[in-house]
């Protein structure tokens, strides 16, 4: 059950917060948190999706999530979105 696409996402959220998922169905899940099926991201607007990732499998999503949840993953993402608005 590991095979096919998975996607790692980072969504800005209405209170300035941002929010880092995974997922085999990129739509289906944006359509969760925008619908407020989603726990965490119930009580905040979604504003946009700040960053999407392809990955060739669950757990190469699982490693990215917990990287880009990290200070350092953190710190790439600031980096590379800033590149993306220069």
């Amino acid at each position: 059950m590991d095979e096919g696409s998975y996607w790692v996402y980072v969504l800005e959220l209405g209170n300035g917060r941002r929010y880092v998922g995974q997922t085999n169905n990129l739509e289906r899940r944006l359509a969760e948190h925008r619908s407020g099926r989603s726990r965490f991201t119930r009580k905040y607007e979604v504003v946009r999706v700040l960053y999407r990732e392809e990955c060739g499998s669950r757990s190469e999503a699982l490693k990215r999530e917990k990287f880009l949840k990290s200070g350092k993953g953190r710190e790439w993402l600031k980096v590379r979105l800033a590149e993306q608005s220069a």
